[in-house]
């Protein structure tokens, strides 16, 4: 395992986020040392062991084959990281072992908005240095159920129309119950979004945290 590489994964079997290739080249600004696929048949025990993490960005649908699945799985349980992005909470609804691993399957949205999104959690280093409130625009997933896993950030449903969860509505949230060390980030539907440093410094602290379980 190479703590400095990570495995970025984009294939989509449903929605396409137009955001994808903005959010490809963030990635590899933050992290040099990214490889991007969107080959499933990369997901292999032989090939993941040279990753530190694997970031699930903005794929959507069922992405990964039957041999796929228990590489991924094998990998998280023993200790590599993952980094899941916006509409990785609409991946693999069929399989169990993501679920718990992304924390939370997207529900729905309403309109792409500005609302206010709130610090849960300032002591995880990708909340650290956001503003307590922070005012931003995006699409604001609500989630069939709430993680369990340690909420960093909550969306204000009292700043924008159309949320559905109340006043516990987790955005983001992180967990090490499976081995590896679990990030998921709901924001990160927009193009301006990798563009924006607050966003960046979220990401790029996120993609540390989970890169660095394992040390």
């Amino acid at each position: 395992m190479t703590q400095d590489r990570v495995l970025v994964f984009t294939r989509t079997t449903g929605y396409r986020h137009d955001c994808i290739p903005a959010a490809v080249q963030a990635m590899r600004e933050l992290c040099p040392a990214a490889e991007v696929t969107e080959d499933p048949d990369d997901f292999t025990r032989a090939n993941l062991a040279r990753f530190a993490a694997v970031v699930f960005l903005n794929t959507n649908g069922e992405v990964l084959t039957e041999a796929a699945r228990p590489a991924l799985a094998g990998f998280v349980r023993a200790g590599g990281g993952f980094l899941g992005v916006h509409s990785a909470a609409a991946t693999e609804y069929d399989w169990p072992f993501y679920g718990e691993l992304v924390g939370a399957w997207f529900d729905q949205h309403p309109a792409v908005q500005p609302a206010t999104v709130t610090v849960a959690d300032p002591l995880h280093p990708a909340t650290a240095e956001l503003p307590a409130a922070w005012d931003r625009i995006d699409e604001w997933y609500d989630f069939r159920s709430r993680p369990d896993a340690r909420v960093l950030l909550r969306v204000d449903e009292s700043s924008y129309s159309g949320g559905l969860m109340g006043a516990d509505h987790p955005v983001a949230w992180c967990h090490e119950r499976l081995g590896g060390r679990s990030f998921y980030t709901a924001l990160g539907h927009t193009v301006e979004a990798y563009a924006e440093p607050a966003f960046r410094r979220h990401l790029g602290e996120a993609l540390r945290w989970v890169r660095h379980g394992a040390e």
